[in-house]
């Protein structure tokens, strides 16, 4: 297919970029197709409960993210894809896939999108939100607490052991990658019009 854009949009942990790819499918609905870099973790199955929940989520070695990187080539190329899927409570792929329209516009979102080279240069807009880290933390506890089953201090426990140094070590240096920087995430919505617009102008 030809003229497919890929946006990509990154940021840490609880930034609001999930809640901005939200957002622009819901003017979209089924007109644009959205990624998921957290479900391209990586498969545990063979590897014992107790060890799978010390894996370290938030480095670049926890990712599949060769197989992201074919799916995206396989959309581009007019192909759908059947994208997996990562279930929080088990620390694994769940056995359910997800299938991904190639349509003309794919929206891919994650917090390490950018650090890898391969796939920073499959983006065609490259989009980093930018928020407080103090604001970060806090919704993470308030997703993974009500949304995930974790309990308060294994997030805050995960939180200072891994999230916080492979934010400052990967995703943060990985903002000077991005075309666009976007304050507070889904939250912008003089931000969110502009993507938008560029959308509507790119499927017209």
């Amino acid at each position: 297919m030809k003229d497919v854009l890929i946006i990509g949009i990154a940021g840490g942990s609880g930034s609001g970029k999930t809640t901005l790819a939200a957002n622009i499918l819901e003017h979209f609905a089924n007109r644009i197709s959205v990624l998921r870099h957290d479900d391209y973790y990586k498969c545990q199955d063979d590897i014992p409960m107790e060890e799978r929940v010390k894996t370290n989520y938030d480095h670049p070695h926890a990712f599949d993210t060769n197989l992201l990187i074919y799916h995206i080539d396989e959309l581009k190329a007019g192909r759908d894809i059947l994208s997996p899927t990562y279930d929080y409570s088990r620390h694994t792929r769940a056995a359910e896939v997800r299938e991904v329209k190639a349509n003309k516009v794919v929206v891919l979102e994650g917090i390490l999108i950018l650090e890898n080279p391969e796939l920073r240069d499959r983006l065609d807009m490259k989009i980093y939100v930018d928020t407080d880290a103090d604001v970060r933390i806090l919704r993470r506890i308030l997703r993974d607490v009500k949304e995930r089953g974790r309990s308060l201090d294994s997030v805050i426990g995960q939180y200072l052991s891994t999230v916080k140094p492979m934010h400052e070590a990967f995703v943060e240096p990985s903002k000077r990658y991005a075309d666009i920087i976007v304050p507070v995430g889904g939250e912008n919505a003089v931000a969110c019009q502009m993507i938008v617009d560029q959308i509507e102008k790119h499927l017209k």
